[in-house]
């Protein structure tokens, strides 16, 4: 068995299928170091995976890949992560978001453990090692050729290139089709002064929604306003989401905010004209309705409405009502493109997935071919679901690979 490819996805499947029995594993990787966006993920803490143990749930953070995730997340979901780890030697936690890390708080245990996994089961790695062509010369017997002049026989090829231009090479010559990848997990630029100037400002519990290309979408969570516009795990969910649209439209859109979460026009509205006269004497700047909205948002809003801040609530006019209750749940802010940073080493594109078995990760097209983590169109928002998706696509291939190979010896040959 040759793996292409020594990152996540790689690790994992060649591991597995070590255990299961394949005697002759080489992981060719073209990097110095292998695992590296294992170590800078999570800022290097590595985010694992997500405590959302029902494979229903955990499917639907995945824009694309819901659908045919179900079954593979009903084999070895995060519950088989978390379980795989531990008795691998690493401890996993789990933050009040989700987000599951070792609980040494660093990259370092984890890529510790897939190395130490991979040398006790005998799995050579060749590192600096760029495969530039695959080519099937008979069922079950592949030809890799590699920039170093290193040509390998194999009866199984896993191929976890993640979003390597190479990959992609290898799969479209074996007639897979390739979706081009583009940006997802991003911030967005708002043309909206009022706003930017709160740059700083987290919100909770915020509703943010899109309409675009006769299509709407919308997430709740945590907002954060910056000083090119906003960001945050609610931003980086949608736009995962609308990440096609998005791109198609040239990243110009609308973004509607309600900054309440839920609530509708009509309660807002009933809220402040009880509010109006219930605190009448009080100035508009000083007395908030809703504490969870920070003074300076406050007052950035009442600025949007050409609200004069300095009025009490006495003198509020039945239409400054309707606007401020307007405002409030559904402020519309232009975008201008996206932000200047976010997590775009997460694209949406790769393999198309009608051309994959889920159940093992072998390709329909190529027999012995398996295709595994981020090469597929397959991406997850923040928060541990990609590398998720990594290792349960790693751990299906191995286990279909030493399935498939039943009690024979792997055969490979190395010509230096």
């Amino acid at each position: 068995m040759v793996v292409v490819g020594g990152g996540a996805s790689g690790y994992m499947g060649a591991i597995c299928a070590a255990e299961e029995g394949v005697s002759s594993i080489l992981i060719l990787e073209s990097t110095v170091k292998p695992l590296e966006k294992v170590r800078i993920s999570g800022g290097g803490r590595c985010n694992v995976t997500n405590a959302t143990w029902d494979p229903s749930d955990l499917v639907l953070n995945y824009p694309r890949g819901e659908k045919e995730l179900c079954g593979p997340f009903n084999s070895f979901s995060a519950i088989e992560t978390v379980d795989w780890f531990h008795n691998h030697g690493v401890q996993l936690i789990a933050e009040d978001d989700g987000r599951m890390f070792p609980v040494e708080n660093s990259s370092s245990s984890i890529i510790q453990c897939l190395v130490r996994a991979s040398k006790r089961a005998g799995i050579v790695l060749h590192n600096q090692t760029m495969v530039t062509r695959v080519k099937q010369i008979a069922a079950d017997d592949f030809l890799i050729y590699t920039r170093k002049g290193l040509v390998c026989h194999a009866r199984k090829i896993l191929l976890s290139t993640g979003g390597h231009p190479s990959g992609y090479r290898i799969a479209s010559a074996f007639g897979h089709t390739v979706i081009k990848p583009l940006p997802s997990l991003f911030t967005l630029n708002l043309d909206a002064p009022w706003i930017t100037k709160c740059s700083g400002i987290a919100v909770d519990n915020i509703l943010i929604k899109i309409k675009i290309s006769g299509k709407i979408f919308q997430h709740k969570g945590e907002l954060l306003i910056t000083h090119w516009g906003v960001s945050g795990p609610v931003v980086l969910k949608l736009t995962a989401f609308a990440a096609r649209e998005l791109k198609a439209n040239f990243y110009r859109s609308e973004l509607i905010v309600n900054w309440l979460g839920d609530p509708q026009i009509n309660q807002v509205k009933n809220l402040l004209i009880d509010f109006r006269s219930k605190y009448a004497r009080y100035s508009i700047a000083k007395k908030r309705p809703y504490l969870n909205l920070p003074r300076r948002l406050w007052l950035s809003i009442l600025e949007q409405i050409k609200c004069d801040s300095t009025i009490r609530w006495a003198e509020c006019s039945s239409k400054m009502i309707y606007l401020l209750s307007n405002a409030l749940v559904s402020s519309t802010y232009p975008i201008a493109g996206k932000g200047p940073f976010g997590e775009e080493f997460v694209c949406a594109g790769g393999v198309a997935l009608s051309e994959i078995h889920f159940a093992t990760m072998e390709s329909r097209l190529v027999k012995g071919l398996f295709l595994v983590g981020e090469l597929l169109n397959v991406d997850g928002v923040t928060g541990g679901f990609n590398f998720q998706h990594c290792w349960t696509s790693g751990w299906l291939a191995g286990k279909g690979i030493a399935r498939s190979l039943g009690d024979e010896t792997v055969g490979m040959k190395m010509d230096l």
